[in-house]
């Protein structure tokens, strides 16, 4: 008999079907025991005779008659003639999977990992973010943009300082991508719009709800720009797509975690850095650190500025100063047509445009110190003529954990890795 998925069984009353699933549940009545079993479709009830010997956890088939019966979850119910164990469960549960909230300590959710995804509610979590990742592409790929995928280990740091993982190549020196800027940079001179969906490591020692050590980075970049305002216009339009989709597509999970999405703006609100740094004083007394281009209560207080004067969820900051920049970025004056974009009160994605004069990027590396040992292969692509250019990089677990309102972007990273996590 061919397997019949779980969400299909409402087409099938009064037959006699097999589905194949896990055990979420077992609950025993007098002579008839209930089995809580799902697959990745849907949970079913199933009611088989006391003399079954199963646990939950179990992997089994079973074949049965499907049954009306709106007490049930899904609303119908299957009554076993036969089942068969696949897989034995053979140790106890850490926790209940079957309760609807999984209750759990951030560390006691990532050390059963392996566990803890199988719970509903927190599959939801990266069903949304299959949805964001297939949006974005989609998206990109209908806006003219040619998807690249760059290496990952690489012979000079491309973001420069000394946030970069050191791994051993043969009998050389490298390091794992900071981002695919260089590459995507030179993949404009190529097919003019690219887009790159892919991981990227950043060495950075934080013990924060924001920071992992390895994510998914959503990149893009765009040549003939004018300026970087083109670039914010396009990722406007991108941000907006994309959000759209997943409230389509996702509204089930979304529900699991009371999540009410706010529509993307036409024109996300755009404030200079050094203007949102005098509102974020005047109207909340709040003062940013000299030390920093902006703090995390910045941020959040700039987000709650978007929120009550534009009705956004987004706002870009603009106009980042030239010692915040990294080398690449385009100088006006002693700011940069740098940008952030802030969503509820998180930075989301970081661009801008970029130097593509040969001259003036040597200059550039020469203001920030920057040596060029080890780049010469990318210097060298705008001795051939690059055409003016930006785009942007976009963390993708941070979008997730917005979206939902997570505790930390690790819930958001199916294995997390983090200063001290590099297991499971």
């Amino acid at each position: 008999m061919e397997r019949l998925l779980i969400k299909e069984i409402a087409n099938y009353e009064n037959k006699n079907v097999q589905i194949k699933g896990r055990i979420f549940n077992i609950r025993k009545l007098g002579n008839i025991v209930f089995l809580v079993v799902r697959d990745y479709t849907g949970v079913v009830q199933v009611v088989a005779n006391k003399e079954i010997d199963v646990n939950s956890g179990d992997v089994i088939s079973i074949e049965g008659i499907i049954k009306k019966d709106e007490r049930a979850k899904g609303g119908y119910e299957m009554k076993a003639e036969k089942i068969e164990i696949i897989a034995k469960n053979i140790e106890t549960l850490p926790f209940d999977l079957e309760k609807d909230d999984i209750n759990l300590n951030l560390n006691t959710l990532l050390d059963y990992r392996t566990i803890s995804l199988r719970h509903p509610k927190i599959q939801a979590i990266f069903r949304l973010y299959d949805i964001l990742l297939k949006s974005y592409e989609r998206v990109m790929r209908e806006e003219g943009f040619v998807e690249i995928k760059t290496p990952k280990i690489l012979g000079s740091a491309s973001e420069g300082g000394a946030n970069f993982f050191k791994v051993d190549y043969f009998e050389k020196k490298a390091v794992l991508a900071q981002s695919p800027q260089f590459y995507k940079q030179i993949m404009v001179g190529v097919f003019e719009n690219v887009f790159e969906i892919g991981s990227v490591f950043r060495a950075e020692p934080h013990y924060t709800t924001r920071h992992v050590n390895e994510y998914i980075s959503l990149d893009a970049e765009m040549g003939y720009i004018d300026n970087f305002y083109d670039i914010t216009k396009k990722l406007n339009k991108i941000i907006k797509e994309v959000i759209a989709e997943i409230k389509k597509e996702g509204e089930e999970y979304l529900k699991l975690y009371n999540a009410e999405i706010s529509d993307v703006p036409n024109e996300i609100p755009c404030v200079k850095l050094s203007e949102i740094k005098k509102i974020i004083k005047e109207k909340y007394d709040y003062e940013i650190p000299e030390e920093t281009d902006i703090d995390p209560k910045g941020e959040e207080l700039a987000g709650r500025y978007a929120k009550e004067n534009f009705n956004s969820d987004f706002i870009f900051l603009t106009h980042y100063p030239f010692e915040y920049r990294p080398f690449y970025t385009m100088p006006d004056g002693k700011e940069t047509g740098g940008f952030d974009l802030l969503y509820k009160g998180l930075e989301i994605a970081t661009g801008g445009q970029r130097i593509n004069d040969y001259n003036q990027l040597i200059d550039n590396m020469k203001k920030k110190g920057v040596p060029i040992d080890g780049m010469e292969f990318y210097i060298n692509s705008f001795k051939h003529a690059i055409p003016p250019h930006g785009g942007w990089g976009m963390g993708s677990e941070r979008i997730i954990k917005q979206l939902l309102g997570l505790d930390s972007v690790k819930e958001a990273v199916l294995f997390p890795r983090d200063v001290k996590r590099i297991i499971p």
